[in-house]
């Protein structure tokens, strides 16, 4: 598992590198806090739209600008250290900015994913596009809750 925990500069070289040999690079990003099954259902749909899946994981750093000082709820190593235990990722790296702008102009993936929700305006479009790659979406189903979801959950639950 920790084989799959990368920095941007080793995940740079090994996706060139699996393009070379024909590959096709996918990418997604996120935060990944609370790992749930929307999450999963991307991380899946990522896998299945490429030959290997690079995923930016947002650092602690980055979390508490993007959400709140209360946020994450789970550190950035033992983020890494779960994701790392799904088959479907490939390898996975931190990120200190507060989106994959930056990371993507050095990885350039041939697809990158992103929830629906983000839509095709989401803040990387532009680099995704200025890269050569192309942007997919996954629908997400409104059924399911996301790790903002379960905290409102608990705070209603237990919380009142």
């Amino acid at each position: 598992m920790q084989s799959k925990i990368l920095t941007l500069a080793k995940a740079a070289e090994i996706a060139h590198k699996a393009q070379e040999s024909g590959k096709t690079v996918v990418t997604t990003n996120g935060v990944f806090d609370m790992l749930s099954v929307p999450h999963l259902r991307l991380l899946e749909a990522a896998k299945a739209s490429g030959d290997f899946l690079l995923v930016g994981i947002n650092s602690d750093v980055s979390v508490k600008k993007i959400k709140d000082d209360s946020r994450p709820i789970i550190p950035e190593s033992q983020r890494l250290e779960l994701l790392a235990g799904l088959e479907c990722i490939d390898g996975l790296f931190l990120f200190d900015e507060e989106d994959p702008r930056e990371w993507l102009k050095e990885v350039r993936p041939d697809v990158h994913v992103n929830s629906s929700e983000y839509s095709q305006d989401c803040v990387e479009a532009a680099v995704v596009k200025e890269i050569g790659a192309e942007l997919k979406l996954v629908q997400r189903s409104e059924r399911l809750l996301s790790t903002s979801d379960v905290i409102e959950v608990i705070k209603e639950k237990y919380c009142s």
